[in-house]
């Protein structure tokens, strides 16, 4: 039996060596994202984790001093009793009171969340198979966002770039320090709007609305993916939310506007000259 431990050990150290570069930014634990409720949902899993780890040693501690001094060899004999009101009270009481002191952290969070009221802007997200379609509700601006790796490398048949099945042809853009109404559905299955960096995932049911938000508090770009097994092009549905500064939003989505007016105009002329 040892030889084999032996050599699965050395399997697996030689897997770990070979693939250690790989995993040089590898983390367990979950990062604290870029917005006030992704801080609350991180601060949130760390005072469970830590109830956890205490109530686990506390547990473990108390089978393991049980064995060890209460153990046969030690002359140990059984106690006799049935029916203790006092052990069940005690351990009836305490998990209640653990359970309570947990879930009210977890209720103010899950409240926090769902505060979608007063936005400073919507965004409608509507799923598709396989993309997703952005709309600007009110400002005049939806486009779709698809992604945009190419084919050949999906294939194999060039090489693979750091983005590979992660980036799309058209980002979401978002101002920093406003909050954002997401409100998510979907044109034919169930999909599902996930970002980690922002703690958004809703469901994007057909025929029905969901919605979240977010205060995304510094600039950068955050990726995510559809979450819910959608069909075979589920694997591509990468989401792409670009946060800039409120000046440069502004700048955005008035260029957007004018684009999609004047293509709207466009589009109106070409259908009246082909009725004449």
């Amino acid at each position: 039996m040892r030889p084999i431990i032996a050599r699965v050990a050395a399997a697996i150290g030689l897997a770990l060596g070979m693939t250690a570069p790989a995993h040089a930014d590898w983390a367990v634990n979950m990062t604290k994202g870029v917005t006030p409720i992704s801080h609350d949902v991180y601060e949130l899993h760390m005072l469970i984790f830590w109830v956890c780890v205490i109530i686990g040693v506390a547990v473990f501690g108390a089978i393991v001093w049980s064995v060890i001094y209460h153990r046969k060899s030690r002359g140990a004999v059984a106690a006799q009793f049935h029916e203790s009101t006092t052990v069940e009270i005690v351990w009836t009481i305490v998990p209640f009171i653990i359970l309570v002191g947990m879930a009210i952290p977890a209720a103010g969070v899950l409240v926090e969340m769902e505060d979608s009221g007063e936005p400073a802007l919507t965004v409608r997200v509507t799923g598709h198979q396989w993309m997703w379609e952005y709309e600007y509700v009110d400002q005049g601006v939806h486009f779709y966002s698809k992604l945009d790796t190419p084919r050949k490398a999906i294939l194999n048949e060039q090489e693979k770039d750091k983005d590979y099945v992660l980036s799309v042809d058209h980002p979401l853009v978002v101002p920093v320090g406003r909050k954002i109404r997401f409100e998510q559905t979907s044109d034919d299955v169930i999909h599902s709007w996930w970002v980690p960096a922002l703690s958004v995932k809703k469901d994007a049911i057909p025929g029905y609305v969901n919605v979240n938000w977010a205060t995304i508090q510094k600039p950068g770009t955050y990726r995510g993916q559809c979450a819910e097994l959608c069909g075979r092009g589920h694997g591509f549905m990468p989401i792409v939310v670009k946060a800039v500064p409120p000046d440069e939003f502004q700048s955005w989505l008035k260029q957007h506007q004018q684009e999609q007016a004047a293509s709207a105009e466009g589009s109106d002329e070409t259908v009246v000259a082909a009725n004449q």
